[in-house]
């Protein structure tokens, strides 16, 4: 379990998969699928005070594994209310919220929040996404990923002999 120390941004975490900032800046797909990643990009965005994004994106991801018809009603329920009600408390800016009302969510389905979903994952994407690759943030998490490696050179024998054993 990592634990974070808001005042400097800096963290400690025993169990780090090497290289996954690399991960993470290939890709938002990478980022969002590794849970120290969404963490980072969650403390990143509530710095920017968007944190909603990422929160309605895991909500959508969450809603859509769901099989059970009246959890399915519960969770649709609870994913307007947070985010696209106007009353809502983590309002996430979408177009087409407008079109969704209470009678939709008496028969929802897996997909029905999908469009609006790919918005915010767009909007996180060419926006957030970008200034978090850049920020102290991911940086300093970085830093310490690669002081935390192998000495370079038993690390550069162990890649050469795979490279030669896997071909």
């Amino acid at each position: 379990m990592a634990y974070i120390h808001e005042s400097d941004g800096s963290s400690s975490s025993s169990h780090q998969n090497p290289k996954s900032t690399a991960k993470w800046a290939a890709s938002l797909e990478n980022l969002l699928e590794d849970p120290e990643g969404v963490k980072r990009f969650r403390e990143f965005l509530k710095k920017e005070f968007s944190e909603e994004n990422v929160l309605f994106w895991l909500a959508c991801e969450d809603f859509k594994k769901t099989q059970d018809k009246k959890q399915m009603q519960e969770k649709a329920k609870e994913i307007y209310t947070t985010f696209l009600s106007s009353k809502a408390s983590s309002q996430v800016n979408v177009e087409g919220q407008s079109r969704l009302n209470e009678k939709i969510l008496e028969e929802p389905h897996p997909l029905m929040f999908q469009k609006l979903q790919d918005q915010i994952f767009n909007l996180m994407k060419y926006d957030s996404y970008s200034r978090f690759l850049k920020s102290d943030l991911f940086l300093k998490h970085k830093r310490t990923e690669e002081e935390d490696e192998d000495p370079p050179d038993a690390q550069t024998a162990a890649k050469r002999a795979s490279r030669i054993y896997n071909t």
